[in-house]
């Protein structure tokens, strides 16, 4: 029997879904929020926190972690300056959707997604 364990496909290559998360991520650490498909918005929930909690150690190693899936070096400084203290006691569910309806054009659903503060 199969089951469906992995993460959404997204209509995506492999390739072309690692780009778009990171890409992604790395506007969601950038202005805290962005607006997405409800699916893109779900896939992106879980890389962005999971990217806070290996940045959360602050060593070297989690730079080195974090340099490797994140580009912008003004989002990494930001990641490890503000975002790692800001959610240093908290456990986890760093991020939180907002269902924002129908997009007018294709009829795909919309979500809003933001860093908790």
């Amino acid at each position: 029997m199969i089951k469906n364990l992995g993460a959404r496909k997204l209509s995506r290559t492999g390739s072309h879904r690692r780009s778009l998360m990171r890409n992604q991520a790395t506007s969601l650490f950038q202005h805290e929020a962005i607006t997405t498909t409800l699916a893109k918005a779900k896939e992106l929930s879980s890389y962005a926190e999971k990217l806070i909690t290996k940045a959360k150690p602050s060593d070297i190693n989690a730079k080195r972690a974090i340099s490797a899936e994140l580009n912008d070096n003004a989002v990494k400084k930001k990641l490890f300056q503000v975002l790692v203290p800001r959610y240093a006691e908290r456990k986890g569910g760093y991020t939180r959707i907002y269902k924002l309806g129908s997009r007018k054009s294709d009829c795909s659903e919309m979500a809003l997604i933001k860093l908790v503060v």
